[in-house]
């Protein structure tokens, strides 16, 4: 979120100085570069280079999506730096170089790691990161995850960057074959009202336009939130109690759908009818290479366990047809709907 930048003349001062150290900070990481003795090289020169020696790209991820799609990739290796919150999140990467947070990298630290590239997600923050190291000598590359089609795109470069393009395909393949499976089978089911809560205290919910709403759309769930705004917006529990969801699904960390806390509003149809179903974010909330996994817990969470059965013969059938040459979805133009228009990922897979 965007900082308090008002000042006043108390303050004048201070702001000379913080920009003095700046400067300072910023000549220093350039003095860092020209030690290496390859000064400000373009992206091609660093391709070649690369290409020459024969040796493994090294990665700064500063995103653990990022991070986890070059994990799943096999180039684990590759990634000499990563976010503190990757590190976290990922038992991989627990001992690697941690740079800082997403929004508040150490661009000393990143420097100093001599990356190929640097793995950045698009945002105000980050773009403005992206420009301060690219000034370093830095070759950034920025990506999108908010919407499905983005998070294959994402595979699919990194496996091109990582001469991994194989291994990408067979990922973008294993989502979209269960994504059609999903589909197939929910749409025997009915389609519940949901809302999906990120967080309960204050109330955030899965908006629209986002891989989430499109992964609920997917499964067989009527998202309540694409009301509400794009997005993850911030709702509130008279909004909730008036959308009367037949169906909530509980995001929240360390939350627990039997602690009683839906309970104060039995208005709710979901509350009434015992319909909170509590996920587990870990599994569904990570915009990366594990979407077909995620695809399949959704569909639980939203339809019981009966479902996975039949999702498994659904898979099972479209492995038969594929071995057979008949068209798939996931062999022919790989295009899947999307709330409110029918998106292309034919990219994904060239």
């Amino acid at each position: 979120r965007p900082l308090d930048r008002r000042s006043s003349s108390a303050s004048i001062v201070p702001t000379m100085i913080a920009a003095v150290m700046v400067r300072l900070s910023t000549l220093a990481m350039l003095i860092l570069v020209l030690s290496w003795g390859v000064g400000l090289r373009l992206d091609s020169a660093r391709a070649d280079d690369t290409t020459q020696t024969n040796r493994p790209l090294r990665l700064v991820s500063l995103n653990p999506s990022l991070s986890a799609i070059v994990l799943s990739l096999g180039a684990g290796p590759s990634l000499v730096g990563v976010d503190d919150y990757s590190a976290r999140l990922l038992p991989e990467l627990a001992d690697r170089p941690r740079v800082g947070g997403l929004f508040d990298p150490g661009l000393e630290s990143i420097v100093s790691l001599r990356p190929d590239r640097v793995l950045l997600v698009a945002g105000v923050d980050q773009e403005l990161h992206a420009r301060r190291l690219e000034k370093l000598g830095l070759s950034v590359e920025t990506y999108r995850n908010e919407r499905m089609d983005e998070v294959l795109e994402n595979i699919e470069r990194l496996g091109a960057l990582l001469e991994r393009g194989s291994a990408a395909g067979d990922r973008i393949r294993a989502i979209l074959d269960m994504r059609q499976a999903v589909a197939e089978v929910a749409a025997t089911r009915d389609r519940p009202t949901t809302i999906a809560v990120v967080d309960r205290t204050p109330l955030f919910i899965v908006g629209g336009e986002t891989y989430l709403d499109e992964m609920l759309h997917a499964v067989g769930a009527e998202n309540l939130g694409r009301q509400l705004a794009k997005g993850y917006p911030r709702g509130s529990i008279e909004w909730l109690i008036g959308a009367r969801p037949e169906l909530l699904l509980d995001l929240t960390p360390a939350a627990s759908a039997t602690d009683g806390f839906w309970s104060r509003w039995p208005s709710i149809p979901a509350v009434a009818n015992d319909r909170i179903v509590e996920v587990d974010a870990a599994l569904i909330s990570l915009p990366g290479p594990d979407l077909d996994r995620a695809l399949r817990a959704l569909a639980i969470a939203v339809h019981g366990d009966g479902i996975e059965a039949e999702i498994n013969r659904a898979l099972a059938a479209s492995q038969t047809s594929r071995g057979s040459g008949k068209t798939l979805a996931s062999d022919s133009a790989l295009q899947f709907e999307t709330v409110g228009s029918v998106e292309s990922t034919r990219r994904a897979t060239r």
